[in-house]
């Protein structure tokens, strides 16, 4: 679920192309494999929409208009610039939430609202794919260099975070691939692969706990899973499986009925945040020369029978 804007600049473009949206470049393809968009401010994937074939339908074949959402969700009402994009998959970095050094830095780290530059973009030759590399346009910190790595075909999406330190000290790291899914109706969501999990509740306090089975979504929710498994995200209408690397803190998040300002109430009940993340209980200590790769891989599952 996008906002119609940016619906209407993907479906406009043919291929690949720069274009402005909500006073930002973004990058925009349409593609026979199916449809992406990243903004270059913090590197962000806004949207992906594969084409896989289903049975009986040619590969390359495109849902008819309005029977598919793509995978992801975004506001419909974005802070202005050089405000952050609520949605899509941003990058927290070189920390997570409020946990930079001096507790005075910007919430998430300063790579989500920076500006990013694409390095390169790598078609398959098939046709069947690509993948995007993004830099930052400055320096962000002064011993670590990130850079962003987004492959795309018809089954699956991947971001990839690579953090390399060109310093002299040690450093601690946290971060997240913040997801925001789209969903039919977030109070039906059902997350499989966490039962048994340790987890940090942050709305009573970090108070911990196991999660009993299966997670059902029925309420505000803010919990730091202790876990490096893949997960199944299933609304009802599509099953997802979410793999990563690099994270032993699985993130799970939706604010309830106490939304943020920049999402309407009308759409408070479609998305819901599941982080590939390195959070307080699972920082990464980077020593000089040494480097770290956070990355989170979607692809959609068969419905149960």
């Amino acid at each position: 679920m996008i906002p119609d804007t940016l619906r209407q600049l993907i479906d406009a473009t043919n291929g690949q192309r720069e274009a402005e949206w909500e006073g930002r470049r973004v990058l925009l393809i349409n593609a026979d494999w199916g449809e992406l968009a990243i903004s270059l401010q913090g590197a962000q994937v806004l949207h992906f929409l594969p084409f896989a074939p289903e049975a009986g339908q040619a590969a390359g074949a495109r849902p008819a208009s309005g029977t598919e959402d793509g995978w992801l969700w975004v506001t419909p009402t974005p802070q202005p610039m050089p405000g952050a994009i609520r949605g899509g998959i941003p990058l927290c970095w070189p920390w997570f939430a409020d946990e930079s050094p001096d507790g005075k830095g910007p919430m998430h780290g300063p790579a989500r609202t920076a500006q990013w530059r694409i390095d390169a973009i790598d078609e398959s030759v098939t046709g069947s794919g690509v993948e995007i590399h993004l830099s930052p346009e400055e320096r962000l910190h002064d011993q670590l260099v990130p850079n962003a790595v987004v492959h795309a075909n018809a089954q699956r999406l991947s971001v990839e975070l690579m953090t390399r330190h060109v310093g002299t000290t040690p450093v601690k790291l946290t971060g997240a691939l913040h997801t925001y899914f789209a969903v039919a109706d977030t109070h039906r969501c059902r997350i499989e692969g966490l039962a048994g999990a340790r987890y940090l509740d942050k709305l009573e306090h970090f108070a911990e706990h196991h999660q009993q089975g299966e997670l059902g979504i029925r309420g505000a929710l803010d919990r730091i899973y202790q876990s490096n498994r893949s997960v199944i995200l299933d609304d009802g209408q599509r099953r997802l499986r979410i793999s990563k690397q690099g994270s032993d803190s699985t993130v799970v998040w939706h604010p309830g009925d106490g939304l943020p300002g920049d999402t309407p109430a009308a759409v408070g009940q479609r998305f819901l945040c599941i982080e590939a993340a390195c959070t307080r209980v699972d920082p990464v200590w980077l020593v000089p020369d040494g480097q770290h790769l956070l990355s989170t891989t979607i692809v959609r599952e068969a419905q149960s029978a």
